[in-house]
């Protein structure tokens, strides 16, 4: 089986940039959901035609098992396929898609694809407004004979409520002749892919139709209207399998998933909430309004308060965070551990039970088992050129407002007073301070503002 992607388009209703096949819908370039959903039918052949965009298009979506072919100018669905046809197979058939169409299910492919073993085979909707698509014409005991276009249409024709939606399972070898026969001679002076089921039922080949579940598996993205009225559709079907799978979803509107995410039982999300990359959330995990989780795993039955942004981190079992915490690249949280509101963390490993409840910041760190870290805590990991090490070791109490200035290492069960700038290493078990000695002026006073 062949697959082409048409992907030339220029998109001038997108008012962009950007090319209209690289907007994205769930954080994911149009085209890119178009590729991936071929790639699940593994084809022989998979070619990409691309126009408007050039480069940036091939480059962005570029991967070893796609082929590209140039269509420059660009006239029309017919005459971008036959670009393709020498970067072909022969045999077998050749599906068409589009890169701005970008739900289509495998499943519905692979039932077109199955009604056009010996045929060509077309993908059809039955639409209630069907303005802007051309209609699927058939004669009286329900053979498909052709598709007329739009502005090609009667008003008879025009009353039809099937139509096209591009989709196509055509036979590889009749493609090349049938493209070459094609005529420009319509209102749009294009070569339309869609002349070719006439030349079919002209040969006597039998054209099959197939249909989609949902309607909004064949809907394409001419404007950033339709752009959105897609994302809310691909989001909604995504909460509606979350529920189904067992997470609680305070508001199924009100969730976005851009990329994968796993769930044990007994999960629940709250509003706002935005998931990207691969989000792992095991059983019985909690998370509050409007977080952002990014490759983040979260062990069963921590709980994440509300407005906390996390980021290529792993949180161990029966965690409290945030609200307003932040975990950054690189962060390792054991069991029970508690990050409070306004509390950073990068590239730090933080051993079990340990707490860091308030306005603090933790980078480049090792710390260890059931260590308190008070608020104000900094560890000054950086000198201005590199980046060096902060290690707590089990049982340390950290003073509120302490500089750890690294590289340096708090022992086992040692204490730092409130207020200590840490330049050398604590030793294990005893009381660390480091403060200025306190003066207090007599006769001091405060400046007044000036009267003007």
């Amino acid at each position: 089986m062949n697959i082409v992607i048409l992907a030339a388009g220029q998109g001038k209703r997108m008012h962009s940039n950007l090319p209209k096949v690289l907007h994205p819908i769930a954080g994911k370039a149009l085209a890119q959901h178009v590729i991936d959903t071929a790639r699940a039918l593994a084809p022989e052949k998979m070619v990409v035609v691309y126009g408007h965009g050039g480069d940036v298009v091939r480059s962005t979506l570029a991967a070893d098992d796609l082929a590209w072919v140039r269509q420059e100018p660009q006239l029309g669905t017919g005459h971008a396929v036959a670009q393709a046809v020498p970067a072909l197979g022969a045999s077998g058939q050749t599906l068409v898609l589009y890169g701005d169409v970008p739900l289509t299910r495998v499943e519905t492919l692979k039932r077109l694809l199955h009604a056009g073993k010996d045929a060509l085979s077309i993908l059809t909707v039955d639409l209630a407004n069907p303005t802007g698509y051309g209609r699927i014409v058939r004669d009286a005991v329900g053979n498909v004979q052709r598709i007329v276009e739009e502005k090609d249409a009667t008003a008879e024709e025009k009353a039809i409520r099937e139509v096209n939606t591009g989709i196509m399972a055509i036979p590889s070898a009749r493609l090349a002749d049938w493209l070459g026969r094609l005529s420009n001679n319509n209102a749009q002076g294009e070569y339309y892919l869609t002349d070719i089921v006439a030349l079919a039922v002209a040969e006597g080949l039998p054209v099959r139709t197939a249909q989609p579940d949902g309607e909004w598996e064949v809907l394409g993205v001419n404007s950033k209207v339709q752009l959105a009225e897609l994302e809310r559709v691909h989001q909604r079907n995504i909460a509606e399998a979350m529920l189904v799978g067992g997470v609680r979803l305070a508001d199924p509107a009100r969730i976005d998933v851009r990329g994968e995410v796993s769930y044990g039982r007994d999960v629940s999300i709250d509003v706002g909430c935005v998931f990207e990359g691969k989000v792992e959330l095991a059983d019985a995990v909690e998370v509050g309004p409007y977080c952002v989780l990014k490759n983040v795993k979260v062990g069963a039955g921590s709980r994440i308060a509300a407005f906390c942004h996390f980021e290529d981190a792993v949180i161990g079992p029966d965690g409290v965070l945030g609200p307003y915490a932040r975990l950054r690249p690189g962060t390792e949280l054991g069991p029970e551990v508690h990050i409070g509101n306004f509390v950073e963390v990068k590239k730090s490993i933080i051993g079990a039970q340990s707490k860091a409840n308030h306005l603090a910041y933790i980078g480049d760190a090792e710390i260890g088992q059931r260590v308190n870290v008070g608020a104000g805590t900094i560890t000054c990991n950086y000198d201005g050129a590199n980046k060096h090490k902060t290690i707590i070791e089990d049982d340390a109490f950290i003073g509120s407002d302490t500089q750890l200035v690294a590289p340096v290492t708090v022992g086992r069960g040692a204490t730092l007073g409130a207020g200590t700038t840490l330049t050398q290493n604590a030793p294990p078990d005893a009381l660390t301070v480091s403060r200025a000695k306190q003066v207090t002026l007599t006769g001091w006073r405060r400046p007044q503002k000036v009267k003007k």
